[in-house]
């Protein structure tokens, strides 16, 4: 079956994709909405705006990657071109391997597809705490409605990989809930290989979805150009100061690219977007920029199976558990989602932290390994306040995050329903993600070392591919960055559209909730704009 070249076909026809690293001399750009970011925000914001008919700049750091370079399915070239920092992003002191996209697409190019709607405890808390408005359970059900007929999403239709079925039969086993999750997939191929970019242009992400149809509508986009600033005089944006790309797609080039724009969207994702505004000295008298970034932070359980569990095929999350999630509710004790990760074997040698003949022994028991993971659900409480992003001598983001006895507390307890249910899942041993944790052969003993490891960055390997927080939205400029439409408090011509207004993280995979919100605020913006 021949897959068709979405982006040859679109500029054969006139699309204007233009490329900052071909740029000779400097340029300046003219647009109605300049939206920084092609991600989860930046995408659906680009369809809506530019069906109204304004003229539109699509600005990516990272570069078009489309199908035809995905076919080789190589996790090596899928770091290097699609994730920050080629998949080495990390929190300030290294102890978080942070996972996000950079390309055309952003993280939707490259996640995993799991499309849950923002659970209504977490709306509610916002409402609640944080003086939000506007996006209550009932008034965002019919965004979440639009999306998911948008995107194609719906619960897998197909039996769960072996992978996740562990995770089925031993929540079965155990009378704990598990579901099925939503993906946004037309015609997928069930390879297993969404987090390289899919090679058969089935999961709907930006790349493939809202991005053409924006262009489609006349919008323009420049790839490998890294916006550096937004202009303004303290009251109004005047446009943005920006820096081509090599065809490295990170030296910067010397060619200097300016953007006038009597909007701009910053769409960048959480770390980016608030590195962005403190870069540009936008106002912020309350100090919120940058504070309040959340992770998930994720621990990670491996089992090792009787049976043949071949955990790099077939769609990556298909079964997931809310069982731990709320059942103290939304300020209890650290709430949880089980779900699995796929493990090909590159970053799979990486989370095994074996050497020498025990890697090796690591490795090649992989066709046999399930591995489990817990999202834990922070910045619900006080001793859960998320991290901080700033900014470097050079302009760079660094996010600090600290994981506080709240935070270690929920992580142990997520340790210890992961060997559970791995073992009532049939495991012969299953060991902690823990370089003093050892394969334990038996729920009690797993129980007994679970409850002796000592919990500190460095010996629990962490990793987050959820980035919500820093540009918070309220009600109170005090409280907020942007008002809950997505707005900038200070800046009337500036809005932010991602996951990085969330006042805290969401307690699940946040693509669907980036997407139905920005489809909410960027309809509003739209109003506004055209009014």
């Amino acid at each position: 079956m021949a897959i068709s070249d979405i982006y040859g076909a679109g500029i054969a026809s006139g699309w204007q994709v233009l490329d900052a690293a071909t740029f000779t001399a400097p340029r300046m750009l003219d647009a109605d909405v300049a939206i920084v970011g092609t991600g989860a925000g930046g995408g659906i914001a680009a369809e809506l705006l530019s069906q109204a008919g304004l003229r539109m700049l699509m600005l990516e750091e990272g570069g078009l990657h489309t199908s035809d370079s995905f076919r080789d399915m190589d996790e090596g070239r899928a770091y290097r071109d699609l994730y920050q920092e080629a998949a080495a992003r990390a929190t300030s002191d290294g102890a978080i391997s942070v996972l996000q996209g950079r390309s055309v697409g952003g993280s939707t190019t490259v996640n995993w597809s799991s499309s849950f709607r923002t659970p209504p405890q977490t709306l509610a808390h916002w409402a609640a705490a944080h003086a939000v408005v506007g996006h209550s359970e009932a008034e965002m059900a019919p965004w979440f409605a639009k999306i998911e007929a948008r995107l194609g999403m719906a619960p897998w239709a197909m039996d769960p990989n072996p992978n996740n079925a562990v995770l089925r039969r031993g929540c079965e086993a155990l009378g704990w809930e598990w579901h099925v999750i939503p993906r946004n997939v037309k015609g997928c191929w069930n390879t297993g290989y969404c987090g390289l970019g899919c090679p058969v242009n089935a999961k709907q992400s930006m790349l493939v979805s809202t991005l053409p149809a924006a262009l489609a509508n006349g919008a323009t986009l420049v790839h490998r150009l890294r916006v550096r600033t937004i202009d303004h005089d303290g009251r109004t944006v005047r446009g943005l100061t920006a820096e081509a790309l090599g065809h490295d797609g990170y030296t910067p080039s010397g060619i200097a690219v300016t953007i006038r724009a009597r909007h701009v969207v910053a769409a960048g994702g959480a770390i980016n977007t608030p590195a962005l505004l403190l870069r540009s000295n936008v106002p912020d008298p309350h100090r919120q920029l940058g504070l309040r970034t959340f992770i998930h932070p994720v621990n990670l359980s491996i089992a090792e199976m009787p049976e043949k569990i071949d955990p790099y095929y077939g769609a990556p999350q298909s079964i997931a558990s809310d069982h731990f999630q709320w059942r103290d509710g939304a300020t209890g004790p650290m709430g949880y989602k089980l779900e699995v990760p796929p493990m090909f074997p590159g970053i799979s040698a990486g989370v095994f932290n074996g050497i020498g003949a025990d890697l090796r022994r690591q490795m090649a028991a992989l066709p046999h390994t399930n591995a489990m993971l817990a999202l834990l659900r922070d910045g619900f409480v006080p001793d859960s306040p998320g991290g901080r992003v700033r900014v470097a001598a050079d302009g760079s983001p660094i996010l600090d995050y600290d994981v506080s006895d709240y935070i270690w507390d929920g992580v142990r307890r997520a340790y210890l329903s992961m060997a559970e249910a791995q073992f009532a899942a049939g495991a012969r041993t299953v060991r902690p993600a823990h370089l003093d944790a050892r394969p334990y052969a038996s729920w009690t003993e797993a129980r007994a070392g679970i409850e002796t490891l000592p919990l500190r960055k460095f010996r629990a390997m962490l990793f987050t591919a959820h980035l919500m927080g820093g540009c918070a939205m309220s009600e109170d400029p005090a409280r907020g960055v942007v008002n809950s439409a997505g707005r900038h408090h200070q800046l009337s011509n500036l809005f932010v559209l991602d996951g990085s207004v969330f006042p805290t993280s969401i307690g699940a995979n946040p693509q669907l909730s980036v997407f139905a919100l920005t489809a909410q605020n960027a309809s509003g913006m739209r109003q506004t704009i055209m009014a």
